[in-house]
């Protein structure tokens, strides 16, 4: 094997791992935002509820 191929190699490997690395970096950015969606969401659950809960106590009294 020829420097010119050992090269090459060395290139298409590192092309690889760069591809995994982006790979990898968009699934950890998906999953980060799919948990901001789950938190958000969470929480405008809790303050329908809060709200809910404040209506029915004025209604109460």
């Amino acid at each position: 094997m020829g420097i010119k191929d050992q090269f090459q190699d060395k290139a298409r490997d590192l092309a690889e791992k760069a591809q995994d690395a982006v790979r990898g970096g968009k699934d950890e950015a998906s999953e980060r935002a799919a948990q901001g969606r789950e938190q958000s969401q969470d929480s405008l659950d809790d303050a329908q509820r809060e709200a809910e809960d404040r209506f029915n106590r004025d209604y109460d009294a």
